[in-house]
């Protein structure tokens, strides 16, 4: 599998129905705030370990879903800003990652079993958390999920390429029909538009970002860049994600009414936007070349 950012990183790395282990609370190392000229960023790391956070999924009520490699274990988390970090991880999983989040404060992400295989994963408020594979299938990460219950997601073929689909909120499937050989599925608003990237194969050094309206795709391409993915959308058709400039530098970037805005916390050495919500706000993450290069979560609120 290919990814050109962590937020779905696989390592190594259904039907089962476990309670969640929530864990504790903590403060938030946050490094003050940044402006550019859109954006007042708030850096955030989880304060048991600085080097590495994602913020990958926000609802309207700012509750925040994301990851972080956090010592004893990898773990997924919810984030109540300013700082109250919750651990959500899937039963007895190696590996799990929370990676959107409704207004309901259901959450999506997947998790990767003792045995190194990725399944993806659901979980209602105040429910246990269930496994979501599409049938017949041996590899699977759900991405996003809107306030109907929908889940963008995809699973892994036997040849290793990947096929987007969504998860209905009655359990059934829908597999996308995206002209490409490899493709995921990676956010879906409360109108059905679907947002994503494809490629000729999973480890293709090009991508192309799209979004699936009323069966319609438009490819959603940063301008001049050689590798952009969709990550997200709000109910406004606003769209966030990353793209590849001429030079290997990521960046992240929104799409809005038909203009694209490149977003970079000022500093970093790669940034990736990850989600946003219906007022604007985005979620993500960048690289501190003065932190060695650590990963560290972002909260970027719009100007007025």
């Amino acid at each position: 599998m290919h990814f050109r950012h962590p937020a779905v990183t696989t390592i190594g790395a259904i039907a089962l129905a476990a309670s969640l282990l929530a864990s504790g609370t903590g403060g938030v190392a946050a490094e003050g705030l940044d402006r550019d000229d859109h954006f007042t960023f708030q850096k955030i790391a989880d304060p048991a370990d600085v080097t590495f956070t994602q913020l990958l999924g926000i609802n309207d009520h700012h509750l925040i879903a994301g990851y972080h490699t956090n010592t004893p274990g990898n773990k997924g988390f919810t984030l109540s800003l300013p700082g109250n970090f919750t651990d959500e991880n899937f039963p007895q999983s190696a590996q799990t990652q929370v990676v959107g989040i409704n207004n309901g404060n259901a959450t999506v992400g997947f998790y990767i079993d003792q045995q190194g295989t990725n399944h993806g994963f659901q979980k209602r408020e105040g429910a246990d958390a269930v496994t979501v594979d599409l049938p017949g299938t041996t590899f699977n990460q759900l991405l996003g999920i809107n306030n109907k219950g929908q889940a963008a997601g995809y699973y892994q073929d036997a040849a290793g390429n990947q096929h987007g689909y969504v998860h209905e909120d009655d359990g059934s499937f829908l597999v996308l029909n995206v002209p490409s050989t490899s493709d995921q599925a990676t956010g879906i608003n409360d109108q059905g538009d679907i947002v994503g990237f494809m490629q000729t194969s999973p480890t293709a050094t090009t991508a192309d970002g799209f979004v699936l309206h009323d069966g319609h795709l438009k490819k959603i391409d940063f301008p001049k860049s050689t590798f952009t993915q969709a990550l997200g959308i709000n109910n406004h058709g606003d769209i966030v994600g990353d793209y590849t400039d001429a030079n290997g530098t990521m960046h992240g970037f929104e799409y809005r009414d038909g203009s694209y805005l490149s977003i970079d916390v000022p500093g970093a050495s790669s940034t990736t936007v990850n989600g946003i919500n219906d007022d604007g706000t985005i979620v993500g993450f960048f690289q501190d070349p003065n932190q060695n290069n650590n990963t560290i979560g972002l909260v970027g609120q719009p100007r007025s």
